[in-house]
């Protein structure tokens, strides 16, 4: 499957993110609960000149934990190290990332519920202690290392918190989740992005923008950038409502934010399938995807949206299916 415009994933054109990235919890928008407390245990700390608690920040991809770990750093007027649970794959790796950690300094592990079992049973020690027992050498000739390390934090970013073990998860102190944002909240992100960008919109293409962006700021701050590419070619000084809606069709972006590939599952579950229920084999299987792909790409916003409904029996396509696609519903089929 080729990189969705949609997809609440990172891509590479997602790089201008960083530019635009909030530095402070005042300028962060939305997961007002979690600023909140986050704001009190940083000052807290801050009181008590100790390093913050280790952090776990869980949830869907693209809502913002990574600004959110880099917004850490910056109001512990510390500076923050960044890995990726995959990357750190030997007992060297880890050493060598913290060795290099300076007092209060924050360590950002995105994807931590994909570091190998064996690293996290070395970083135990590291979270509770500021210990690093580690074995060097081959076999016969190893011998144990004992590093002391500075008082750090880590934060620890993840879209499947199930799949942590429970000894890691236990050793974090603060544990948060992030919630998708309303249309409001995004719309601030959104304005804000263009305040940043230089690039003017106005509230009503902000909202609509906002409406499409699956309820996800990565989305949307990519789709200002697509719509603003538009209206530069189109000469533009600003983005309008008409330009971003006639934009966003050009980009297969309707106005529930579903896009091709979401319209061909739900067009398959309905016309081929009656509605369901159906395997969810059967549909990838149909429309030519992966079965990884449905569940972990395609399925999560149509579900989450009421879309489809997901039965021991397979998938059922929701009369809000039938409504967006414009599909006439026969419930005496059911």
């Amino acid at each position: 499957m080729e990189e969705r415009i949609l997809t609440p994933e990172e891509m590479t054109s997602d790089d201008f993110e960083k530019s635009i990235r909030p530095l402070s919890l005042s300028e962060y928008v939305g997961q007002e609960e979690l600023k909140g407390n986050l704001d009190v245990f940083i000052k807290a700390c801050k009181l008590r000149n100790e390093s913050l608690d280790h952090v776990l920040l869980y949830g869907p991809p693209g809502l913002g934990k990574t600004t959110l770990a880099h917004i850490i750093a910056n109001e512990l007027g510390t500076n923050i190290r960044t890995a990726s649970g995959p990357s750190i794959e030997k007992s060297g790796d880890l050493a060598a990332i913290l060795s290099t950690l300076e007092p209060g300094d924050v360590l950002f592990i995105d994807e931590i519920h994909r570091m190998p079992r064996y690293i996290e049973e070395i970083l135990y020690p590291a979270m509770e202690d500021f210990e690093l027992d580690i074995i060097v050498g081959a076999e016969g000739n190893s011998r144990n290392i004992k590093i002391d390390l500075p008082p750090f934090t880590l934060v620890g970013a993840t879209t499947r918190a199930g799949d942590i073990s429970s000894p890691l998860r236990d050793r974090f102190g603060i544990v948060s989740k992030l919630n998708y944002y309303t249309y409001q909240e995004l719309e601030q992100i959104i304005k804000r992005t263009s305040r940043v960008l230089e690039f003017d919109i106005t509230d009503e293409a902000a909202l609509e923008l906002a409406k499409r962006s699956r309820k996800t700021p990565r989305i949307a701050n990519r789709l200002f950038k697509r719509v603003r590419d538009f209206a530069l070619v189109s000469g533009e000084s600003h983005i309008t409502k008409a330009m971003t809606t006639n934009s966003l069709k050009r980009l297969n972006v309707d106005e529930e934010g579903l896009d091709s590939i979401d319209t061909e599952y739900l067009e398959a579950l309905i016309l081929k399938f009656n509605g369901g229920p159906v395997g969810v084999e059967t549909i990838a299987t149909s429309i030519g995807e992966e079965v990884s792909t449905i569940e972990d790409v395609v399925e999560p916003y149509l579900l989450q949206e009421g879309f489809v409904k997901r039965t021991p029996r397979g998938r059922i396509a929701t009369e809000k299916a039938y409504t967006h696609l414009k599909i006439a519903h026969n419930k005496t089929l059911f």
